[in-house]
């Protein structure tokens, strides 16, 4: 008798038992059941999948860190405003307003508009407002244009930075002291 548990590598109690000196694991395919393939073949038993199924939920759950926009290369996205997105991957062309957690922008990525974020991680173009509340970071072919405000900044040699350019709310004149110190910075 053939019992659906039997799909998922358990054993149907019923049958008979395994011969002296093998595991139940490593039994052929139908050993168990009765049941033989052609040419009798020894073929392996698959693991249990139910547990397997579990295990990669589990992972699944533990691994995820929330939503995940990718605007992959070729793609142009126009006229749209872009809320509750953990992270927003740009690969391609964005024109929006974006309030979000991170944005990164690929090296042939380009984001025009304006955003309000926590990280910007920018190897393309920028031209817009952003303001990076905790961290922007430009590498080297990076190139961001326009209205700036950033808690912290790391630029890497090469990138660019043109505009009005402040740390957070910082008045205009603490401001260029801040890019004057921002310059000692340079990775």
């Amino acid at each position: 008798m053939l019992r659906s548990e039997s799909l998922f590598g358990k054993r149907n109690p019923i049958t008979p038992a395994t011969p002296a000196g093998s595991s139940a694991l490593n039994t052929p395919l139908g050993a168990a059941s009765g049941i033989t393939s052609a040419g009798s073949q020894n073929i392996p038993k698959a693991p249990n999948a139910v547990s397997a199924a579990a295990a990669n939920t589990s992972n699944a759950s533990t691994n995820e860190v929330g939503s995940k926009l990718i605007v992959g290369p070729n793609i142009k996205l126009k006229g749209v405003e872009i809320t509750d997105c953990d992270t927003l991957v740009v690969e391609g062309r964005v024109e929006a307003t974006m309030d979000s957690r991170v944005i990164q922008i690929a090296e042939n990525g380009a984001f025009k508009g304006s955003a309000d974020i926590d990280i910007a991680e920018i190897r393309g173009e920028f031209n817009g407002d952003l303001t990076a509340r905790v961290k922007l970071v430009i590498y080297a072919t990076g190139k961001v244009t326009g209205k700036i405000r950033y808690g912290k900044i790391v630029i890497e040699e090469g990138g660019q930075l043109i505009g009005d350019v402040q740390v957070g709310g910082a008045s205009a004149a603490s401001a260029s002291s801040a890019v004057k110190d921002t310059a000692a910075t340079v990775v």
